[in-house]
């Protein structure tokens, strides 16, 4: 995996890193039902194993337990990755989520996973969610600090607009965003990734096989056998009519992958970095097995026609 530099960063991160929203388990509002430890940190080595030099997770997942995995992952490698993890979504006793930019919370989030994390330093802090956006400004001037203090490495954003970028840069540069970005979801496309290249904010894209929707292994039965702790059984994607579309879709990637011996989540993952603005790609996991049927997509690359036709087909099936 040739690495790539991460915007104004002086990492090199391999096109594709480990994610591990999957690996936090359910029980709680964005959950993905019941997980095996021991099978994530078993993908977890494995990946590194197999190359990837970068693991993206969140405190919010699993609340706090997603963290605590990829710690106990990492404790007894002599080579650790970079470790990219997220702040702004915080709970209460009872499970429930809001968001909190202020800069205390902030503060008490990161000492929370770099316990979590068993490590002295995060490579890049990332601002979840711009919630509650009249405080972005405060948060960010509260993660600025922890970069001088030396807490962080590098610090970034998720799911922020253009004009919320323009807003804290005036405050501290911006390493990375973070957007939601696949076959399904292009809305990025637009404005946000020539943003990006404009101001060298490295890019790394979540839902590149949109949660497992575009891996070719995903069917109606499936959906319907999903649990309730799945927050996957409530997403419009996943449901008529959009439902009939986006499984069109994963045929036509499926015949493109069946010619080059892929996966069907290779091809997925493979069109988002394409794009020259995408530094990289968060492909999740759940065990050692979809690590392996993913990580081809490190290197293949799509043909200029297998290119134009996915979006000859895209735009047959708006």
């Amino acid at each position: 995996m040739k690495p790539r530099q991460l915007g104004n960063t002086d990492m090199h991160i391999t096109p594709i890193g480990f994610g591990s929203w999957a690996v936090g388990g359910g029980g709680y509002q964005f959950g993905w039902g019941s997980q095996d430890d021991e099978q994530s940190i078993a993908a977890i080595n494995l990946a590194l194993d197999l190359g990837m030099n970068w693991i993206d997770t969140a405190a919010v997942y699993g609340l706090g337990h997603a963290e605590e995995i990829v710690g106990r992952a990492l404790k007894d490698r002599a080579e650790r990755p970079y470790v990219f993890t997220k702040c702004s979504r915080v709970w209460n006793d009872d499970g429930e989520i809001s968001g909190n930019l202020r800069a205390h919370s902030i503060r008490r989030e990161c000492e929370a996973s770099l316990r979590r994390l068993q490590t002295d330093v995060i490579d890049l802090y990332q601002m979840h969610w711009p919630d509650p956006e009249q405080d972005i400004e405060e948060g960010w001037e509260a993660m600025a600090r922890l970069q001088q203090e030396g807490k962080v490495r590098y610090i970034g954003v998720s799911n922020f607009n253009i004009s919320q970028m323009q807003r804290i840069m005036k405050i501290a540069p911006i390493s990375s965003l973070q957007p939601p970005y696949s076959l399904v979801k292009r809305d990025v496309e637009q404005d946000i990734l020539p943003f990006c290249q404009e101001h060298n904010i490295g890019v790394i894209v979540y839902s590149p096989m949109m949660s497992g929707l575009l891996t070719g292994t995903m069917t109606r039965e499936r959906i319907k056998k999903l649990p309730d702790d799945d927050w996957r059984k409530r997403d419009p994607e996943f449901q008529e009519p959009h439902l009939s579309r986006n499984l069109a879709l994963v045929e036509k990637l499926s015949e493109i992958a069946y010619l080059h011996g892929r996966s069907t989540g290779e091809v997925a993952i493979a069109w988002t970095l394409a794009n020259p603005a995408v530094t990289a790609a968060i492909v999740g996991a759940r065990d050692p097995e979809q690590v392996d049927s993913n990580i081809g997509a490190a290197e293949f690359r799509l043909t200029s026609l297998e290119l134009r036709e996915i979006e000859d087909f895209l735009k047959e099936h708006p």
